[in-house]
């Protein structure tokens, strides 16, 4: 029983010993330690586990494992905790990283990954207008592979220059652990991303809120960062929402919400005047994200909320909005099993609106129009 250091970890041989991430399913396939065996600690009294074979234990930051190495030992398993947990070991990792990646990377977007990502950020562009000459726009980097990528293939359009636009690269720390901080901060300088960090409270002013304290985090997040883009000169804010975010989004409205509606890719701001955001990854999917993350073997933080900073994105799976866009993210990737075109229907059935055969629609002043009032 003990810590053990990921500079040990890296030392030993992998036959003597069996590496578990207790955390959930869901941070585990976002991203974890090769051959690690996943098993959430709720699962870890009755899992079957081997004696001969010293157990390494992980969760996100090494508070939970503590825990579970502590109760393993006491059933006489030798157990140790990883220290640091998975974001200890995700530095290091980081770290280790060719320091020509940025240039590989930028290499890719050009040609592996030219027709399924940069094609796709370029026709979207073009397509829903997104980006005009003269532009400022505050690129907005959460941390995680979305807004990453979504900056790499930014600083790739710069280079095509064929019209003059600015870019800032802006980080907002809202409360960040150091770790996930420090993270975010050692990816952008392996991706040779220039960012630009401002400090903000609200993880400390959403904490003790119980009702709807994702709502309010996003809604204030949105808020701080247009503010900070208009003192920067900025006139557009860009968020990496993907394909899937947007067909989930559709499906959740009708579902959970009675209602039929989109993310929008390009929407002007009601509260900052001559501002927009704009979604620039809306045509790409995220399957082709993550194809590109683990070909270069990058590995960026889920979610660093303080409500999931002890280790777990329990509270977000289980949390009103999080549970449902899980669910409904499930719902999509089982029936497109059975019919590959049912993602690209719910993309389109937004786009193929018959006003004619839908009994009432709000208009853009939020006036009520009923089938009846034209008969």
């Amino acid at each position: 029983m003990g810590d053990i250091t990921c500079e040990e970890l890296s030392k030993l041989n992998g036959d003597d010993y069996l590496l578990i991430d207790v955390r959930d399913a869901e941070s585990f396939s976002y991203g974890h330690i090769p051959g690690a065996l996943n098993i959430p600690s709720a699962d870890i009294p009755v899992a079957d586990l081997p004696q001969g074979k010293q157990l390494i234990v992980y969760c996100r930051s090494g508070n939970t494992s503590a825990e579970v190495v502590t109760a393993l030992s006491e059933r006489g398993y030798n157990a140790s905790n990883l220290k640091g947990g998975y974001s200890g070991w995700l530095k290091t990792h980081i770290f280790d990283l060719s320091r020509d990646t940025a240039l590989k990377v930028e290499e890719g977007l050009r040609k592996k990954f030219s027709k399924k990502l940069f094609s796709k950020f370029a026709k979207a562009i073009v397509e829903y207008d997104l980006v005009r000459e003269g532009d400022k726009i505050a690129v907005c980097i959460s941390g995680g592979k979305d807004s990453m990528l979504m900056a790499k293939l930014f600083q790739e359009l710069k280079r095509h220059n064929k019209f003059p636009f600015e870019l800032v690269f802006l980080v907002m720390d809202p409360g960040y652990s150091p770790e996930n901080r420090e993270i975010i901060e050692r990816n952008a300088k392996l991706l040779n991303i220039p960012i630009t960090i401002f400090q903000t409270d609200i993880f400390e002013n959403v904490f003790n809120i119980e009702k709807s304290p994702c709502y309010i985090c996003a809604r204030m997040r949105r808020g701080h960062l247009y503010s900070k883009a208009k003192e920067l000169g900025c006139n557009k804010i860009a968020l990496g929402h993907h394909y899937d975010d947007v067909i989930e989004t559709i499906l959740m409205g009708m579902l959970y919400g009675a209602q039929m509606q989109t993310m929008m890719p390009r929407v002007n701001s009601a509260n900052f005047k001559g501002m927009q955001l704009i979604r620039p990854m809306y045509l790409i999917r995220e399957a082709d994200i993550k194809a590109w993350r683990d070909y270069y073997n990058l590995r960026f933080i889920q979610c660093a909320c303080r409500f999931t900073n002890n280790c777990s994105a329990e509270y977000c799976l289980t949390s009103n909005t999080g549970s449902k866009r899980r669910k409904v993210k499930e719902l999509i990737a089982r029936l497109a099993k059975e019919d590959p075109e049912i993602e690209q229907n719910i993309f389109k059935s937004a786009e193929n609106v018959n006003l004619s055969t839908v009994i009432s629609y709000k208009d853009k002043n939020g006036v009520i129009h009923r089938y009846s009032d034209e008969e």
